[in-house]
């Protein structure tokens, strides 16, 4: 596998690369440019050349690689009939909220977050409870006095809990899920935990599944996760809801099949397998791509661009930048980094709480790629810093 190689993605249909006009580098959407692994490739080739790609159904094998990689990779004994499909994390999401709530109803969310949890809650006429994270000295921290007062609102019915956390790159600890725990059984809340990223954890942090630190919580929790950003097939639009409780398991799957969702993509399936039965030598590489891509960003903003801080992630392969120093926040500071450096960047403001002075990096690309990126961030900045001197040398004209 060549780490190194910048393949070609304009014009292939590709979200994160049509997003962008002119001479603009993504570094935004959270899939990879790298080539999935040879697994992946010659299953769906041999799935493809098969030439008949009729509806699909899910078999043994697939169910019995999710079992495997999730007993090999937590330590945690699923049961097949908690496994679900859902094209998705945030269809997924939507169908749970459909189930699990009625308008009116109160939704916490930690932020800044993942930006489309926003706009899944407000779909069901629900409220957003914002339980903000709390950010002091590079780290940030959940605010758990905070999140009693939230789960005690009598419209609280539902956290969506972030896990490892989308942007700030948090992996939470056993102690931490123990007290989010406590508090959803005290206040008779449901969890819906998005740990998309569970599989993206560096080395000396450790991912614990939401209802593996508390036996309490397997008939409150439901966790969402996929293959997709761990092996870089979000494509293939097979996501999994792991749901222990079988009443809200049956009501998920009624809606699931109202909505005509309940069918995966061919190929998905083939990849699903591929991914969890012969992906881990890939994963392993990927994850020291990642390790040494972050310490890059970290570096060179240390030395050439103090006015952007990287808070470093404990997993997924997003770091989420501190820009206060720049000057410029929300919208300007999204128009400055497209317009002036040309690089496309999550815009912070989206994912609410303070994001409006940070922006979301994707580094999950080639070296060269974050290596150009950086050094026109860098020559825009510091033009930025010339005119801000210049203004301030100025004489006052009074």
């Amino acid at each position: 596998m060549n780490w190194d190689e910048c393949i070609e993605r304009a014009n292939t249909h590709s979200v994160k690369w049509s997003t962008t006009e002119g001479n603009v580098i993504p570094m935004c959407i959270a899939d990879m440019d790298f080539q999935v692994s040879d697994a992946i490739i010659n299953a769906i080739t041999r799935k493809a050349q098969h030439g008949i790609y009729g509806y699909t159904t899910f078999c043994e094998r697939y169910y019995q690689s999710i079992i495997s990689w999730w007993s090999r990779r937590f330590g945690v004994e699923l049961q097949r009939d908690w496994i679900n499909f859902s094209p998705g994390i945030i269809p997924g999401i939507n169908l749970l909220l459909s189930v699990l709530t009625k308008p009116g109803d109160g939704v916490i969310i930690q932020d800044p977050v993942y930006y489309p949890f926003y706009s899944t809650i407000e779909t069901h006429d629900c409220t957003i409870l914002k339980n903000p994270l709390l950010y002091n000295d590079g780290r940030y921290e959940i605010d758990f006095e905070d999140l009693e007062k939230k789960a005690a609102d009598p419209r609280a019915k539902v956290l969506i809990l972030c896990s490892p956390h989308n942007p700030v790159g948090r992996v939470w600890t056993k102690e931490e899920l123990h007290r989010i725990g406590d508090i959803a059984e005290k206040h008779d809340l449901w969890i819906i935990s998005d740990e998309m990223h569970g599989d993206l954890v560096y080395e000396g942090n450790e991912h614990f599944p939401v209802f593996q630190v508390a036996e309490g919580l397997l008939q409150r929790s439901i966790i969402c996760a996929a293959p997709s950003k761990t092996f870089n097939i979000a494509g293939l639009q097979t996501s999994i809801l792991l749901i222990p409780n079988e009443s809200l398991r049956e009501q998920y799957n009624k809606k699931l099949t109202q909505f005509g969702m309940m069918r995966p993509n061919v190929f998905g399936v083939e990849g699903t397998i591929a991914a969890y039965e012969e992906g881990e030598p890939w994963l392993h590489d990927l994850l020291s791509v990642l390790e040494e891509n972050k310490r890059m960003v970290q570096v060179y903003l240390e030395k050439h661009i103090p006015e952007m801080k990287a808070i470093l992630p404990q997993a997924t392969h997003l770091i989420w930048i501190d820009c206060r120093e720049i000057g410029l926040k929300g919208k300007e500071l999204h128009h400055f980094f497209l317009e002036e450096a040309k690089v496309k960047f999550d815009e912070g403001f989206k994912f609410g709480g303070n994001g409006e002075d940070f922006v979301r990096m994707n580094i999950a690309c080639p070296k060269e790629r974050i290596h150009e990126a950086l050094k026109r961030i860098h020559r825009a900045v510091a033009a930025n810093r010339g005119k801000a001197s210049s203004l301030q040398e100025q004489p006052m004209l009074f």
